[in-house]
């Protein structure tokens, strides 16, 4: 990988945010092991301890469609239908199911999924997604102001304009810096 993960934005902008530029951050399956690695602390569902092409083609769908449903409504225009659709499916392939069991002195819920890992994994993906696009802080979604940047993220204060601070905060701050001091030399 020639650009670092970024994590930490809902799962749904983690994701969309792996293909950044023309550089597909999830390119191989050892890449998507990786990411999915990181995610597994806060997404414990996504641990799949060997993602074959099968699972990384399936995150890949669910990517491309995520990233147009975002982008349409980035530009304040109509999701595409098939994106949506496709979506839909991918949930649908692999339903979530509480299956309740007496845990000795509780009874406890516990997620399980039917279908293949590759239809399990994108369903997990496909829900997160669900969940963004109907949470109403969606109308906050915004794309880093870095000139090269196209990163996606959801602001915790207003005033927010980078991806990152580290990443492309201080690549702004530095480059204005030196314009400044170059056109007073």
């Amino acid at each position: 990988m020639s650009e670092a993960l970024l994590i930490g934005e809902p799962l749904a902008l983690d994701l969309v945010n792996t293909r950044p530029t023309d550089v597909d951050l999830l390119a191989t399956p050892e890449d998507l092991a990786n990411w999915l690695a990181l995610q597994a602390e806060r997404h414990p569902e996504l641990a799949v301890a060997h993602p074959t092409s099968a699972d990384l083609a399936a995150v890949h769908s669910v990517r491309d469609h995520s990233s147009a449903v975002l982008d349409a409504l980035l530009h304040d225009r109509r999701p595409p239908i098939d994106a949506l659709r496709e979506l839909n499916a991918a949930q649908a392939a692999a339903p979530a199911i509480r299956q309740l069991e007496w845990g000795g002195d509780a009874v406890i819920a516990t997620v399980r999924r039917t279908g293949t890992a590759a239809e399990r994994l994108a369903a997990v993906l496909a829900e997160a997604v669900a969940d963004l696009l109907t949470d109403p802080s969606i109308g906050k979604l915004k794309r880093c102001e870095a000139d090269d940047c196209v990163l996606l993220f959801l602001p915790a204060h207003p005033r927010r304009r980078w991806c990152s601070p580290e990443r492309c905060g201080n690549r702004v701050r530095v480059a204005r810096y030196y314009q400044r001091h170059k056109s007073a030399d």
